[in-house]
């Protein structure tokens, strides 16, 4: 082999070693991403009541960053201890009026 054909090998190894570590770093993300679902999923299962898991999947369906900022909030507050309940149905409408864009009125008038 030639000088040149050791230095192609050589670059060849480093960016096959480069890849293989993206990838596994890659793989470790899905990992822990996909850790961090199941407890979210876990820990919502045992504060919301059926009825309130039920509207907070309609609503991820119309409104995804806003489910998942509740989500994450209210997963928030259940491990720092503040909520000591289940959430009803009616506690959640509260929240998600809070949360909601206001809708606006159109009106036309005309003369």
């Amino acid at each position: 082999m030639t000088g040149e054909d050791e230095e192609l090998e050589r670059i060849k190894k480093q960016k096959l070693l480069e890849l293989q570590r993206q990838m596994e770093e890659a793989s470790r993300r899905e990992e822990v991403e996909a850790e961090r679902e199941a407890l979210k999923r876990t820990i919502l299962s045992q504060i919301l009541e059926p009825k309130a898991r039920e509207r907070l999947a309609t609503v991820k369906l119309a409104y995804p960053h806003i489910a998942e900022q509740i989500e994450n909030e209210l997963v928030y507050l259940a491990q720092i201890g503040k909520i000591g309940h289940q959430i009803t149905d009616e506690e959640l409408k509260g929240i998600l009026r809070k949360v909601m864009p206001k809708k606006k009125d159109i009106r036309i008038i005309r003369r």
